[in-house]
């Protein structure tokens, strides 16, 4: 059905696809899988038409098509759901679910059949609950995912490219995800699912296949590889140890909260930080894990409580006091809270620092340089060069960027929501290795994730939440995954 000779892309001068060849038939999973920045995300821009190739060729069910536009990907029945997505904020479910496909009777959009139409385009994809008449800003990013994967099917494409599907989903939303792509390969679709999750690769795709450095490095199947084998292919080394050893005891209290509140959001949350302690937050989609995250920041109002920073009270009214009490936030949503996508490195690292290296009123451009050259250097973030647009970088080298511009800051307590979505396994043991010497120098760590391994291998303590509560404080040492899922769905003993 699809087939790849010779694909190859540069940008300004860089070859970032080197001779990319692949072949794929209906009715097939293939996993696409690869360190950030192997050139995956350019390879999917490729295929849905949004970035024109150098050299190569494409073929379809045996023509040769051009793929100059999305729109043309979209007529060749190719869509594609991105890591980063792609919705309309202020249109309802069902305008972004069937966008530029409504209804219409008599010349006009009849939302009755467009409602009814989402709802089974939902509900087909197993995501049901989600009011198709709410504006999509008020959804959490998992239901954005969903309405995204909804969208996609819409048109009933012969191509489906999944792009880090279930990086914000989990339980039995992740469970209805591959039911879906099951469903997909019965009916002859190709999928092309595209994962840092080895496990769901192996246990989802037909046929891996492996690219580095813009080039593919192998292509096997699950029964004839393993995920140690997988990730030689994609670092081109062992990675023998994943999480840090854990950590001394820790020192005085940098942050606690006492019966903290927002309604509608979470209720009565008391919670302490200490210095080097990582604190775990694990909780089902809902359980107001994020909301928490940004009041602790001050991004949003709380309606009642207090929060301590070293024992006195504090009243966080602005990110900007917050930034000032030292107090940082790596969002779960880096595209839309945590970058501009059309500023330089340079100058999204700095953001939160620009007034300190300003002098007279005027930036120093020379102490910024030299400022951010000395960051992005201890976290590795490729490709080099400062001054290249953070939209040009692999998703896990932007989540650097992110984390540069707030170590920068000098924080006490840094907050982070999510940060290994869509990063790859080499990625994520820097950020790790980076977390854990940030808590031996004193940092306190609050890290929200709903990766269970993740939760156990690095925090000490983890706060399991539950319907906007706080349902269990566990030292991760003498708890298990078992455990945390089952505080997190209100069935633990």
């Amino acid at each position: 059905m699809l087939s790849l000779t010779g694909i190859r892309k540069s940008y300004a001068g860089v070859e970032v696809l080197h001779d990319i060849g692949l072949d794929a038939i209906g009715g097939e999973v293939v996993g696409i899988v690869g360190a950030n920045g192997a050139g995956k995300s350019t390879l999917i821009k490729v295929l849905a038409g949004a970035t024109k190739r150098d050299a190569g060729e494409i073929r379809l069910a045996g023509e040769t098509v051009a793929l100059d536009s999305p729109v043309e990907a979209r007529a060749l029945g190719i869509r594609t759901v991105h890591q980063e997505l792609s919705l309309v904020p202020e249109l309802s479910v069902t305008e972004n679910v069937l966008l530029g496909d409504l209804p219409k009777s008599y010349g006009l959009v009849n939302w009755s059949a467009a409602h009814a139409r989402a709802t089974t385009l939902l509900s087909r994809t197993g995501f049901t609950g989600i009011a198709t008449r709410t504006a999509v800003r008020r959804l959490s990013v998992p239901r954005q995912q969903m309405v995204e994967i909804a969208k996609a099917m819409a048109s009933e494409p012969r191509i489906l490219v999944l792009d880090e599907p279930s990086a914000v989903l989990a339980g039995d939303d992740l469970d209805q995800l591959f039911a879906l792509v099951r469903s997909l390969r019965a009916d002859g679709v190709l999928v092309l699912y595209v994962s840092h999750r080895l496990d769901e690769v192996m246990g989802i795709a037909d046929r891996i296949t492996v690219m580095k450095d813009g080039r593919i490095a192998a292509t096997t199947t699950p029964a004839a590889t393993t995920e140690a084998q997988i990730v030689r292919h994609m670092v081109g080394r062992r990675l023998d140890q994943i999480y840090p050893a854990r950590r001394p005891t820790p020192g005085p209290e940098l942050l606690s909260t006492e019966r903290l509140s927002r309604d509608g959001a979470f209720t009565d949350v008391s919670l302490r930080i200490r210095a080097g302690e990582v604190v775990g937050m694990f909780g089902l989609v809902g359980s107001g894990r994020s909301e928490l995250a940004e009041c602790l920041f001050g991004a949003v109002s709380v309606s009642s409580g207090e929060v301590r920073l070293a024992g006195r009270p504090a009243r966080l009214r602005s990110p900007k006091e917050a930034i000032a009490a030292g107090i940082a936030l790596v969002t779960e949503d880096r595209l839309r809270t945590g970058l501009v996508l059309g500023l330089p490195v340079r100058d999204n690292a700095s953001l939160a620092i620009m007034t300190a290296l300003c002098r007279r009123g005027l930036l120093d451009r020379r102490r910024q340089a030299a400022a951010v050259q000395s960051m992005v250097e201890r976290l590795d973030v490729r490709p080099r060069g400062i001054g290249r647009l953070v939209r040009h970088l692999s998703g896990g080298n932007q989540q650097k960027v992110v984390l540069a511009k707030w170590l920068l800051a000098k924080p006490k307590v840094l907050i982070l929501d999510e940060p290994t979505r869509g990063v790859d396994i080499a990625t994520r043991v820097d950020l790790y290795r980076m977390i854990d010497e940030l808590t031996r120098a004193g940092l306190g760590v609050l890290l929200i994730s709903s990766d269970l391994t993740e939760m156990l291998g690095m925090a000490d303590r983890v706060l399991v939440m539950r319907a906007g509560r706080i349902a269990a404080d566990l030292p991760s040492a003498e708890t298990d995954e078992e455990e945390l899922l089952a505080y997190s769905i209100g069935v633990a003993a």
